[in-house]
């Protein structure tokens, strides 16, 4: 066990280095003069972690120098030249290191591994050289590139694909401390995945840490933790809704959109022992609904349907288009949404057979509302029997969040 934390104190110090690095880069002017000044420095530096930080200058570098001396043919190829300079490098590192007897630099590996696998620098896309450089960054404990390992043998990625290697690779890069591959593990052990048994309680150790890492690119563990004590029912996660509240507002303060949502709806029903407060409920949806999160989006459309007093006004309109919104990427209750808007002309003009496209939309993804109301349309001979009434808050919780 202490290797493994060990390791895994190791990278967190690496991650925390990397994100220093980069501060540090992007304070650095971008000029041809302080470009050929570095390259002079650099000259004979036998520290690959410097060379690499000046490879990775010369990348951004190609980004931001602008001479106005220089035309566009000068610029493309001045810009050209850096992009080469900087390849070079990084493959010198990734495969010879820097000198007699000293090993590649695992952190060039991985980003070259990275680069090839997304077809960037001008690299053609191949995914088996990827594979191979992550291969070797993991033989040097490099706990990103062992995590990607693990990846690319379960989904066949340069390599076939080998649910067993996947397991044993994510083993690896969990007991190194990698955050995502901590989350992967938890995941695959609480849900019996890849071929292997489930087990509860390791799986929550795992979680345990990932959340205990968690960041912006990694906050999901804490959204899994806190689904768990939601639920409780068994004897290694207890039910404890004010702990997974927490949990869901740590996540969702990092930006996890599913946390955002569940935070919108606990305040606005009042639950996992959180207030009925509309403000904060239309605060939470409102920043899930800013990255296109539909439940949320859809969600707010039965806010605007009936405003709320000293929160937010009332309007037809925005109730309209936030379902529609949420409609287009295929929610069933989105759909019936605006089928109801456009039988009862909310938002836009009264029009039973928009409002038959709509629900038929949602029947064919079994939405019972809408096979209800379509049946009885029907039966009315196809006119609108709802026109005119105005929803009430409970009508819109029931017309447009309950399926």
């Amino acid at each position: 066990m202490s290797s493994a934390v060990s390791t895994g104190s190791a990278a967190a110090n690496a991650r925390r280095k990397s994100k220093e690095a980069e501060a540090k880069r992007q304070t650095l002017p971008f000029n041809k003069e302080f470009v050929d000044e570095y390259r002079h420095r650099m000259k004979g530096d036998p520290d690959p972690e410097a060379q690499f930080a000046f490879a990775k200058y010369l990348i951004e570098a190609a980004k931001k120098v602008q001479d106005p001396r220089d035309g566009p043919k000068q610029a493309r190829k001045y810009r050209d030249a850096l992009l080469g300079d900087s390849l070079k490098l990084i493959k010198r590192l990734a495969t010879t290191g820097m000198g007699l007897g000293k090993p590649p630099y695992s952190e060039a590996q991985y980003f070259l591994a990275n680069c090839f696998g997304t077809g960037s620098l001008g690299l053609q896309v191949d995914h088996e050289k990827a594979y191979n450089l992550y291969v070797q960054a993991s033989k040097q404990n490099h706990a990103a590139a062992t995590y990607r390992t693990a990846v690319c043998n379960e989904v066949g990625a340069g390599t076939r694909r080998d649910h067993h290697r996947a397991v044993l690779f994510y083993r690896k890069a969990s007991a190194l401390g990698d955050t995502a591959g901590m989350y992967k593990l938890g995941m695959i052990l609480l849900n019996g995945l890849l071929g292997q048994p489930r087990n509860i309680r390791e799986a929550v150790v795992w979680l345990k840490r990932a959340a205990g890492q968690a960041d912006e690119e990694n906050p999901h563990a804490l959204h899994e933790l806190g689904l768990l004590h939601e639920k409780g029912g068994s004897s290694v996660v207890m039910h404890d809704e004010a702990y997974a509240r927490e949990l869901f507002t740590q996540a969702a303060q990092l930006g996890y959109t599913p946390s955002q949502f569940k935070l919108g709806s606990a305040y606005e029903y009042g639950h996992l022992t959180c207030p009925v407060d509309p403000r904060r409920s239309i605060a939470w949806y409102t920043k899930a609904a800013g990255k296109n999160d539909g439940e949320s989006e859809l969600a707010l459309s039965g806010w605007y349907l009936t405003g709320s007093e000293g929160v937010l006004k009332q309007s037809d309109s925005e109730a309209y288009l936030w379902a529609r919104k949420a409609a287009q990427k295929g929610i069933p209750k989105a759909e019936y949404a605006v089928g109801y808007y456009s039988e009862v002309g909310i938002g836009v003009k009264s029009d039973v057979e928009e409002a038959k496209r709509w629900y038929m939309r949602a029947a064919a993804q079994g939405n019972k509302r809408a096979m209800q109301r379509l049946t009885e349309l029907k039966r009315m001979g196809g006119k609108a029997g709802k026109t005119g009434k105005r929803p009430t808050r409970g009508d819109a919780q029931q017309e447009c969040v309950v399926v």
